[in-house]
């Protein structure tokens, strides 16, 4: 089976880098990524949420901020918890190992 993927969009927030109990680093964050205009014209964005581990995370920590263009290559996966109900949530989110630049340096 394979669960690949491959997504490019604009950083909503700046990452926060967190380490856990561990010392391992993990970052979070959340991409916007326009989707192909519908028939009538209008624009439509998906907010999909990224995690990153390790040297990933604090290498996105340190040079990407709100507004970054950034691609992120990894896996989809699901995380499940209950909430303060006792109610079963879910989220899917994509646990990338690799980042890249979405765009150069701007010059100012």
């Amino acid at each position: 089976m394979l669960n690949s993927v491959t997504i490019m969009g604009r950083m909503v927030k700046d990452p926060e880098l967190r380490y856990t109990q561990s010392e391992k680093a993990v970052v979070n964050f959340t991409i916007a990524c326009d989707r192909d205009r519908t028939a009538n014209g209008e624009k439509q964005t998906d907010f999909v949420d990224v995690v990153c581990w390790g040297s990933t995370a604090e290498f996105v920590s340190k040079y990407f901020a709100k507004g970054s263009m950034i691609v992120a290559k990894g896996r989809i996966q699901q995380r499940s918890w209950e909430d303060k109900d006792g109610n079963k949530k879910y989220a899917f989110e994509i646990n990338a190992e690799t980042v890249y630049f979405g765009e150069s340096k701007r010059s100012d």
